[in-house]
């Protein structure tokens, strides 16, 4: 995931620089909702388990890994998590002792694990068997990614829900805030792209730039720009160890579910695993 985890707002004024309208839009349902977040579980953990108690130093610059959405002690969103977990709780309870180191490696966007020895061992119990940790990680997924993800889909007007699963896995990995290679900056490269109306038969058109889109060339070309990205990131701390060129099977996997035409999700989605392997996500809700 990205350093930078500052959240976006779509303003009426950022709407309009990044050359989109605000049209009809049709929010996820719980079921698709849960199939995305399934879907993204896939390229995170490698399978769709909810994973409350992963954690591990992958050696990307960013410190320990943990959690449902790949929380980083080194970006931020770790920190978050647990602010919201004392929230719920009135402490940090077995991260205390770490507490003024975490707040700082996050402060400082620090890549460094020093003094946080027993951070895995505590996250992993925690996260095992204590509902308020579980929750507290829910909480921050949907605040700095699956919120900014539907905020972007509502201001593009894009009514499928393979689009809203593209850019919530976007931002997961990708970030929400101002840099390079975030979700903002990715739109704003995908609709530069459309300088006419561009006919599909996906039965919604997004408004970009004045022109119609339909919704599956747009998100299309958004897979294209997004594999781009992750072949070449723009910002220095996302090239290191070549880590995101080897995920392009995030973006392999979305472009199976639209040749499948799986636009709306009811019940499942047909996706390819980390391997290329098709599978099936259903929801559980």
């Amino acid at each position: 995931m990205l350093l930078a985890k500052t959240i976006t707002v779509f303003s009426p004024m950022l709407i309009a620089a990044l050359g989109f309208s605000s049209l009809t839009h049709a929010a996820m349902s719980e079921c698709a909702k849960d199939i995305a977040i399934k879907i993204t579980g896939i390229y995170e953990n490698g399978d769709t388990k909810v994973h409350y108690d992963y954690c591990e130093n992958l050696h990307d610059g960013r410190g320990f890994t943990s959690g449902i959405a790949g929380f980083c002690t080194g970006t931020g969103d770790a920190w978050d998590v647990l602010q919201e977990y004392k929230r719920l709780t009135g402490s940090y309870g077995d991260f205390s002792s770490m507490s003024d180191t975490l707040r700082k490696y996050a402060s400082n966007e620090s890549s460094s694990t020093r003094g946080l020895g027993n951070y895995c061992k505590v996250w992993k119990s925690l996260g095992r068997s204590d509902k308020n940790f579980q929750r507290a990680q829910d909480n921050i997924r949907d605040h700095l990614y699956y919120d900014p993800a539907e905020q972007a889909s509502s201001s593009l007007g894009a009514r499928l829900d393979v689009t809203q699963g593209q850019l919530f896995d976007t931002a997961i990995q990708h970030g929400t805030g101002d840099d390079a290679d975030g979700l903002k900056a990715l739109i704003k490269d995908t609709n530069k792209s459309f300088r006419s109306d561009q006919a599909g038969n996906s039965g919604s058109t997004l408004n970009i730039n004045g022109h119609k889109v339909d919704e599956i060339v747009w998100l299309k070309k958004f897979i294209e720009v997004r594999t781009d990205d992750l072949k070449h990131p723009k910002e220095k701390e996302n090239q290191g160890g070549n880590y995101w060129a080897s995920t392009t099977y995030r973006t392999k996997s979305y472009s199976y579910i639209v040749e499948q035409g799986e636009y709306t999700w009811k019940n499942s989605a047909k996706v390819l695993d980390n391997d290329g392997r098709p599978t099936t996500v259903s929801c559980s809700r």
